[in-house]
């Protein structure tokens, strides 16, 4: 298993951490996965014993039962593994029992401690953007659960890009946690990250968690042109988790991906996460499976490596247009483009 630094920090983390959005089944995460505590612990012991050092998890995540879930399941080895969860989302009837209000915050990481059993959050995370709660307040809350020892360090989730950027100066100015990572949805399957977000963490330093790296099983290789979807599928019907816009591209994608696992004897899952490992930025891919065998399927990725032309292949499949400014960028500031810039410019010179 590779380590790579998260963003700007000292942390290590895998590149493949272990995503428990399947743990509890509860409400509407049932169409996600109902994986208890056995199956959890297996899953959980697979992971560790691949190298896995991060397990991501979220106060919402089956309404408390995930978290309570990866708690017991690490029950006297805490000290193996890095714990990340979130906070914003509602998590009772309340006015205050969501958002990313003082109170909510430290209320939240309060609760997250007790359900995971442990008294610190290695990674604590703002799920979602709040736009009624002043910044400052959010990261006056940070400040205080750092402070305390019961929260490392601080990423954010699902942010706009100068919603990200307005965190990151907030906390710089002043003198607050900074945000060492985003988590956000990055895949073949819809790479809109690059346009703001990908640049953004290049260019401030923060570490990319990517979620969904399989656009929810899209890009597993399930999903073909002119083929019925998988029994109990939840993609492509009701579910709108990743939103599909263009089902053509989709496939064409998938079967650019499953031309390539073939020629490795991989999945065309393993493919796609490998291509995500060789992004800019990103720092680790949360995977999270509903068996076993979906699991170490996708393990297998961290040792999967693509060749240039493979890259180039799935780069021009999956290949969105430059929107404005971006295409006017391209023709006209080529001769002083940054690091960051060049992340979603290149390509076009």
């Amino acid at each position: 298993m590779e380590y790579r630094t998260l963003g700007g920090s000292g942390l290590q983390v895998s590149v493949l951490s272990m995503g428990t959005m399947t743990f509890g089944g509860k409400d509407i995460f049932a169409n996600v996965g109902t994986t208890g505590v056995d199956e959890a612990r297996q899953q959980v012991d697979r992971c560790l014993d691949a190298g896995i050092n991060l397990i991501d998890t979220a106060d919402v995540y089956s309404g408390g039962a995930s978290e309570e879930i990866v708690g017991e399941v690490l029950r006297g080895r805490r000290d193996d593994v890095l714990l990340a969860t979130k906070v914003r989302f509602p998590m009772g009837p309340g006015p205050n029992d969501g958002g990313l209000s003082r109170h909510h915050v430290i209320a939240g990481c309060e609760a997250s401690l007790r359900r995971l059993q442990t008294d610190h959050i290695d990674l604590y995370q703002l799920h979602e953007w709040d736009g009624l709660t002043p910044l400052a307040e959010t990261f006056e809350a940070l400040d205080l659960l750092v402070r305390a020892g019961k929260v490392r360090y601080v990423g954010v989730s699902n942010f706009a890009g100068w919603q990200l950027m307005k965190a990151v100066n907030t906390a710089e100015v002043r003198a607050l946690p900074r945000p060492v990572s985003q988590q956000i949805y990055y895949s073949l399957q819809a790479r809109d990250a690059e346009y703001e977000l990908i640049p953004a963490a290049v260019d401030q330093g923060l570490g990319v968690l990517v979620w969904s790296p399989l656009a929810g099983g899209l890009l597993s290789g399930k999903y073909r042109r002119g083929q019925q979807a998988p029994a109990g599928s939840r993609q492509l019907t009701e579910w709108s988790e990743p939103p599909v816009y263009d089902e053509d591209k989709l496939y064409d994608t998938v079967d650019v991906l499953v031309r390539v696992g073939e020629a490795h004897g991989v999945s065309a899952a393993q493919v796609a996460l490998a291509w995500l490992l060789g992004r800019p930025a990103v720092s680790s891919v949360v995977v999270g499976a509903r068996t076993g065998e979906q699991l170490a399927d996708n393990l297998a990725a961290a040792d999967l490596r693509l060749t240039d032309d493979e890259r180039r292949s799935l780069d021009q499949v999956s290949a969105q247009p430059l929107l404005y400014p971006y295409w006017h960028q391209a023709n006209t500031a080529r001769d002083r483009l940054s690091p960051a810039d060049l992340t979603l410019l290149g390509p076009h010179l």
